[in-house]
């Protein structure tokens, strides 16, 4: 598991991505950069870099968030029992460097019936070389 102090976490994140990852804190709806983005390519953690969602996994659940039907594989994140606010949800954070990431719940579309609703703090974009390309000519 990839491991930096909170003091490296706060030199190279900013506030809210901070608050989000490390302290488990969430976004308001409708404000990340991620929750109305629809280019082609990866979300991956932005604490230590694991890929995490493929762009075509992506859905609007319409609750303001990022969400996903999957991750990119079952090893980048660790799902958590979350009895927090009075409510009994799933967390998931980076297996890799333990970034709290948001919940998961069996509201999703088909084919896996799952909607990962994922804070936009916690994630970088890269494009696909796909989109990368088009963007070129």
């Amino acid at each position: 598991m990839t491991k930096k102090t909170d003091q490296e976490y706060k030199d190279v994140l900013s506030d809210i991505q901070y608050r989000v990852t490390r302290e488990a804190a969430t976004e308001r709806p409708f404000s990340g950069e991620y929750w109305d983005h629809w280019g082609d390519g990866r979300y991956s953690c932005v604490c230590c870099g694991t890929p995490l969602f493929q762009s075509n996994t992506k859905f609007d659940a319409g609750c303001g968030w990022p969400s996903y039907n999957a991750p990119e594989n079952d090893q980048a994140i660790t799902e958590i029992r979350d009895v927090s606010h009075g409510m009994i949800r799933t967390e998931v954070r980076c297996t890799e460097c333990d970034a709290h990431l948001g919940h998961v719940f069996e509201d999703g579309p088909q084919p896996t019936g799952l909607r990962y609703c994922i804070n936009s703090a916690s994630l970088n974009f890269e494009p696909s070389e796909n989109a990368k390309s088009t963007k070129l000519k």
